[in-house]
C-alpha cells in the first residue's frame, strides 16, 4: 500500500479531487483517498469499467413452469426480467414483476444482458434457428438450463455469432425439488466461451451469483464430464420410474420404506413429461450404454435366479432317485424271502380222480387212501 503523509496538518480535512491512474496488473483503477490521520492511501475504485452492474437484465425464452419457477427468484434478487414464449404467459409474468413480449423481435430490441433458454430439449435447435440474433448486441451472453450439456453447447458454437459469451448450467432441482428453496442443491456449469474484456467476464460471475447467493453447491466441470455423469444417475432414475410405472404398483397397509421410496421415485418422474425422458435419452450419448449395461444386468440376475433354482431342482431330483433305489431294493429283498419261502413249501401230489363205473386197483385204492388220509 502506498502511503504519503502532510507535512504540516495531521488534522482532517474535507477531501479534495485526486487524481486516479490505471494499475499495470489490475483490472482496476486507482485513487488517492484521504485518511482521519492526514495520510494518503492508494486504493481501488470500482468503476464500470471493472464491474459489470450486480443487477440484470435476463431475457427468459420459454416461460413454461421451470422458466417461470427461475423468473420469481431472479425478480425477487432485484433483476430485470423479460419473458417470451409461443404460449400467452402476460398474467403470470405480470404477477410476479416480469415483462411479457410476444414478439420475439420486440424482446431482442430491449438489448438484455442475457439469454436464458429455458425451452425443453427437443424445441431448443428450433427455437434459437427463429431468434432474430442480429437485433442484439454483439455481446449478449447466452445461457441455457437444459439436463443435457454436450447438445446445447455444439448448438451454440455452431449458430450463434462468435462474439456472443456461452454459458451452459444444469440447475439439478426443479420446481417441486426445491420448493423450500436452493440451499445445497447443485449447480452444475460450463464456460464455454467468455470473451476477453473484464465486463464481460463479470457478466457470468453475475449470472452465476444468482444461485451462489441461494446457497446452491456450485460444480463446476466440462460438459462431456456432464452427461457422462447424468446418463448414470438421472436418466438411470428416470428410466427405473418409468419401469416401476408400467408395472403399477399400489400402495399396501404393509408398505416398507424401501417400498415407499419407489413409490415416491414413481410419483416423481410420473410428473416430468415423456418429452423430456425422451430427451435424456435421445440427446446423451452415454444413456444408450446405460440402457445396455440395464440390459445385462437384469438377465444376469435372471440366470443367476435360474441357476440357483436349477441347483435346488438337481437336488431334489437326486434325493428322488435315491430314495426310490432305496424302495427298490427293499422290495427286491421283500421279493427274494417269499420265494426262499415257497421253496419249503411241500410238492402237492396230484389225487387221481376216480372215473365213474371204474373199479381203483388195491394198489391204487391204498394210495388213494392214503393221500386221503394225510389230507
Amino acid at each position: 500500500m502506498l502511503s504519503l503523509h502532510h507535512a504540516k496538518s495531521p488534522l482532517y480535512s474535507p477531501p479534495l479531487p485526486l487524481p486516479s491512474f490505471r494499475h499495470p496488473h489490475l483490472h482496476c483503477r486507482l485513487h488517492l483517498r484521504a485518511t482521519l490521520n492526514g495520510a494518503l492511501h492508494l486504493l481501488p475504485t470500482a468503476t464500470s469499467e471493472s464491474t459489470h452492474p450486480t443487477k440484470l437484465k435476463i431475457a427468459i425464452i420459454g416461460f413454461g413452469n421451470f422458466g417461470q419457477f427461475l423468473a420469481k427468484t431472479l425478480v425477487q434478487q432485484g433483476h430485470s426480467v423479460l419473458a417470451h414464449s409461443r404460449t400467452d404467459h402476460s398474467a403470470a409474468a405480470a404477477s410476479m414483476g416480469a415483462t411479457f413480449y410476444t414478439d420475439p423481435h420486440d424482446l431482442c430490441e430491449s438489448h438484455p444482458d442475457v439469454i436464458l433458454l429455458c425451452t425443453s430439449i427437443l424445441s431448443t435447435e428450433r427455437v434459437l434457428r427463429t431468434l432474430p440474433l442480429h437485433r442484439l448486441r454483439r455481446s449478449t451472453l447466452f445461457v441455457d438450463v437444459l439436463s443435457v450439456k454436450e447438445f446445447p453447447r455444439s448448438l451454440f458454437l455452431h449458430l450463434l455469432p462468435p462474439d456472443f459469451d456461452i454459458l451452459c448450467t444444469h440447475p439439478m432441482f426443479g420446481p417441486d425439488s426445491a420448493r423450500h428453496g436452493w440451499a445445497g442443491l447443485p449447480l452444475v456449469f460450463d464456460r464455454v466461451r467468455v470473451g476477453s474484456n473484464q465486463d464481460r467476464a463479470a457478466r457470468v460471475e453475475s449470472f452465476l451469483d444468482i444461485f451462489r447467493r441461494e446457497g446452491c453447491r456450485m460444480v463446476e466441470m466440462s460438459c462431456a464430464e456432464h452427461d457422462r455423469y447424468a446418463a448414470g444417475s438421472q436418466f438411470i432414475t428416470h428410466m427405473m420410474g418409468r419401469v416401476l410405472e408400467k408395472l403399477e404398483l399400489e400402495d399396501t397397509p404393509i408398505n416398507t420404506k424401501g417400498y415407499e421410496s419407489l413409490l415416491k421415485l414413481v410419483d416423481n418422474t410420473a410428473k416430468d413429461s415423456f418429452e423430456l425422458f425422451y430427451g435424456l435419452f435421445l440427446y446423451n450419448k452415454n444413456a444408450m450404454k446405460q440402457l445396455e449395461r440395464m440390459d445385462v444386468a437384469f438377465e444376469t440376475i435372471k440366470k443367476q435366479l435360474a441357476g440357483h433354482l436349477h441347483g435346488m431342482v438337481t437336488k431334489q431330483l437326486i434325493l428322488e432317485t435315491h430314495n426310490s433305489n432305496s424302495n427298490s431294493n427293499s422290495n427286491s429283498n421283500t421279493n427274494a424271502n417269499e420265494k426262499k419261502e415257497r421253496k419249503l413249501l411241500p410238492v402237492p401230489v396230484p389225487v387221481p380222480v376216480p372215473v365213474a363205473g371204474a373199479k381203483l386197483s388195491t394198489s391204487t385204492s391204498k394210495n388213494f387212501d392214503l393221500v386221503v388220509a394225510k389230507r
